[in-house]
Order: structure tokens, then sequence, then C-alpha cells
């Protein structure tokens, strides 16, 4: 199966932003614009991480996610700020192919993932899972990497899969935005753990950077932001360079 190239928007509302390490904020573009430009130029999918509204309480903004979904005809997956299945639904009717869950199943109710599964069918349900690493384990953190919990990732991992999640986004909160290559040993971890497709994310500057991971170990896709914002690489060299894997 080929790995696919996802382009991956944290959000601000109204912006797109970029942390590094999940911290410190840049304005990078507007979202209808990025994902249309994104789409445009060949990504396989697109996800969309509002990485606020959990941390603030704040109410999912529906109207700016049908602008950005609008015209895009590859699966988009919405993340940020679910807190119950009414969520799930607005968010659906609102252009997702797939709802991305964190912070709610962590600090509050993990049946949120089962209820998910059963009502719209596993393939749409997606598990973000925020890993930092302390003594050489890595723990889950929520709220857009601010809340550390004392939740081993691969027992998360593990859990996930059980409550009939279809898929995993991993990010490292120590890689995130540093463009200094992904955490190759979590990202193994994980993927040899996971019997579902697993999603990976956070630290590719360049393509040495996804060679050194695929070399190792084959992920289902790959989500990329710097890369994409900044315009290090184009989108057809690097799903050319996946493909030659």
């Amino acid at each position: 199966m080929s790995i696919r190239l996802i382009a991956k928007l944290d959000i601000k509302p109204p912006n797109v932003v970029k942390p590094i390490c999940f911290e410190g904020l840049k304005i990078v573009g507007d979202p209808v614009k990025l994902a249309k430009k994104y789409y445009n130029q060949g990504v396989d999918e697109i996800f969309y991480i509002d990485i606020v509204s959990s941390l603030y309480q704040k109410e999912i903004q529906y109207e700016l996610i049908r602008k950005t979904s609008n015209n895009l005809f590859i699966p988009f997956a919405i993340g940020g700020g679910i807190r119950n299945i009414d969520d799930c639904s607005k968010l659906f009717h609102s252009g997702a192919d797939k709802i991305v869950i964190n912070t709610y199943a962590v600090q509050y109710d993990a049946s949120i993932i089962n209820k998910a599964a059963e009502i719209f069918g596993s393939q749409s349900v997606v598990v973000n899972i925020e890993a930092k690493k302390i003594s050489n384990e890595w723990f889950s953190m929520t709220d857009g990497g601010k809340i550390l919990h004392q939740l081993r990732v691969l027992d998360w991992v593990e859990e996930v899969q059980k409550r009939g999640a279809g898929e995993i986004l991993l990010q490292s909160v120590d890689k995130d935005g540093l463009q200094s290559g992904l955490d190759v040993n979590l990202i193994k971890e994980v993927v040899s753990n996971s019997s579902i497709p697993v999603v990976v994310s956070s630290g590719a500057g360049k393509l040495d950077h996804i060679g050194e991971l695929l070399s190792i170990v084959s992920p289902s896709g790959i989500a990329l932001a710097s890369m994409l914002h900044f315009d290090n690489v184009s989108i057809k060299s690097i799903k050319k360079f996946i493909g030659s894997f």
C-alpha cells in the first residue's frame, strides 16, 4: 500500500499557524487558500487541527471549516474541540470525511471513541496522540501539547484500537516544528504495536529526514506542515521520493 502524503494545517482561527514544540505560534497563512494550494499541488489528504479550541474551551469554528473544505475532493480530517457526538455530526455536515479526537477522550471520557466509531464507522475516527518523552518513556499530552498525562503512549495505542478507532495521528511534542528530523524511535514503537493505520508527523525539514524514517519503518501516511508551508520541497518531489521506497 502506498504511503499517503498529508498536509497538516495547525489552526488558531482564523489562521494557519506553525508552533515550535507546540509553543510560539507563527502565522503562516489562510486555511482556505493553503488547503486549496496543497490540493491543487497533489497532496493526498488534509488534516485540519484547531490547536487552541480545547485549551481555551472555545467553540468549533464550523463556518471556517466549511469554507476550507469547499471544493476539496480528497479526504479532509478535522480535529480540535470535539466534546460529544453532536460535535462530530456537525463536523461531518461541515465537510469532514474524518474526525480527529484527543483531549476529551484522554481527560474526560474515552468512550467517545467507541460511540463515534459505532455511529460513523471506524474508518472515519482518528485519534491524535501528542507524545512527549519523559525518562525514556513516551506519555500522552493534550490541549495542543500543553497538558501532560500519566498515560503511556503504547498503552493508549492499545486502548484506542480496542475502542474502535480506525487510524492514529502520531505527533512528537519534542520534535514538532524543529525541522531536524522525525522521532524515528517513537514512530517505530507505535507502528509496530498498532494494528490500525498510523499517520506520523513532527520534525521533517527535508527529504533526507523522510528517507531516514522510511528506511526503518513504513507508516500509513506522513503529515507535513513546515516543509510545505515554507516551500522547502515541492509536493511533487516529496511524493516521487516517497514512491521510491
